[in-house]
């Protein structure tokens, strides 16, 4: 076992690198990147694993590995796999057309969806008839943008299905619908971030019409047309699978799990939950007509991409998690408002899941004598809250912080749209979310 404390910051080197590749090598040459991100993905991660090894032995490094490789990345990449392929099968034609009006609309009806079949689902329901409706347009990557803000990332608040550190609450102890109180937070975040938006989408749709840029007449014939909505059933299939193994977990008959190595094993719950997921995903391939992947213009690109880079994500940011493992409790964070910026930032480059269990657990040491009563202890109402906000809306903050924001990010490039570079879209996020964080501060968590 490593010894507590024994994890050097150097350990880290390699997670900062995956991250600079990330933002920095597709600014420089992208062809070339996407030729060659897997080998800089197996260079980082052996720049790790290796002086990991030669410190702490083999053993260790390869029970760090598998344990992050089996109990995150797998079941991770598996619900991804799901989403991205049943999604993929359901086509809308015709409907809205990409007016500022209706851009609200679609963001709108994404966001409260998220809660209900999760980020990565709402995404990507939602990502296709948004690019269908603005395929005309000249200027929409603030269409983009916010799309990641609301539907991937602060749509996920109200219940435990909406976003992954939720699910882990709920198991831990936290109520199922606890997390509706987080209502007022997440409508004043849509309420402003929709204003920004519609003025912002205003002002380039007034540039189009001014290039002469228009919508197609021949398109807006076209009546409202669904293909492939029987998908909607094996979409709530994945949402239950996701569900019932953070509950089976819990239970004494599924509490334990396929033994991997040492300590490490696939829980049977979430066995249950991989097999729910494929089998559901292997149906709606059976069941859906080629013809409406083709006119969902449905590639494998996205879900390709993301599984090389986070696969080095998840093994390079070992390090950083055991340090936070470590030190969480030891940082003074003892305020609601520390709690939100702490996780926050934390959630905003780090998987949001084992950061809100950190803090949470932090925050059920501090002794809280009432609030809700959570496996870690008894955390107070506004700690909790500050934790859970933090976790799921800050991951808004970067395309990393949650993986439906760089799966949009590809189906996006793929039908043609100019997505910002990784700083780039942190300059979006620095503008637009920071103040509202801020505002959120001040009248949430002070």
């Amino acid at each position: 076992m490593v010894a507590e404390g024994s994890v050097s910051l150097l350990f880290c080197i390699p997670f900062v690198g995956m991250l600079l590749s990330i933002a920095v090598f597709p600014l420089i040459n992208s062809r070339l990147w996407e030729k060659c991100r897997k080998y800089a993905v197996l260079l980082w991660s052996l720049a790790f694993l290796i002086p990991f090894a030669i410190c702490f032995g083999f053993g260790e490094m390869s029970q760090r590995l598998l344990e992050v490789l089996v109990n995150d990345y797998f079941t991770f990449i598996i619900l991804l796999f799901g989403l991205f392929g049943v999604s993929g099968n359901i086509s809308f034609q015709g409907g809205f057309r990409g007016t500022p009006r209706s851009n609200v609309i679609m963001l709108l009806i994404g966001t409260f969806l998220a809660s209900w079949i999760g980020t990565t689902g709402a995404s990507m329901v939602m990502i296709r008839p948004v690019i269908q409706a603005n395929k005309w347009r000249g200027r929409k990557t603030q269409v983009f943008v916010f799309f990641i803000f609301l539907v991937s990332n602060l749509g996920g608040c109200l219940t435990p299905v909406g976003d992954p550190p939720l699910l882990m609450g709920f198991i831990r102890g936290v109520p199922f619908f606890w997390s509706l109180r987080l209502l007022p937070v997440m409508l004043l975040n849509t309420g402003i971030l929709l204003v920004i938006f519609f003025l912002l989408d205003h002002h380039a749709y007034k540039k189009d019409m001014a290039e002469g840029i228009v919508y197609a007449s021949s398109e807006s014939e076209v009546h409202f047309k669904i293909s492939g909505a029987h998908n909607i059933i094996f979409l709530g299939a994945i949402v239950f699978a996701v569900v019932l193994s953070g509950v089976l977990t819990h239970t004494e008959l599924f509490s334990g799990g396929l033994p991997i190595y040492r300590d490490v094993e696939l829980g049977y719950g979430a066995l249950i939950e991989v097999a729910i997921i494929l089998l559901a995903a292997f149906l709606s391939f059976r069941t859906t007509d080629r013809k409406i992947r083709m006119n969902s213009h449905f590639s494998w690109g996205a879900i390709q991409e993301v599984a090389v880079l986070f696969i080095g994500i998840f093994i390079t940011m070992i390090p950083a998690l055991m340090l936070l493992e470590t030190n969480g409790a030891r940082l003074g964070v003892r305020e609601p408002w520390q709690m939100f910026w702490v996780t926050g930032a934390m959630s905003s480059f780090l998987d949001n899941t084992p950061t809100y269990l950190v803090f949470l657990t932090t925050a059920g040491t501090l002794g809280a004598p009432a609030g809700i009563d959570t496996a870690a202890g008894m955390v107070s109402g506004g700690m909790l809250k500050a934790i859970s906000c933090g976790a799921v809306f800050m991951g808004a903050n970067t395309y990393i912080g949650n993986a439906p924001n760089f799966m949009v990010k590809s189906i996006a490039e793929e039908n043609g749209v100019r997505m910002p570079s990784f700083f780039g879209y942190m300059f979006w996020s620095l503008r637009f979310l920071i103040p509202v964080f801020i505002l959120d501060t001040i009248l949430f968590f002070l």
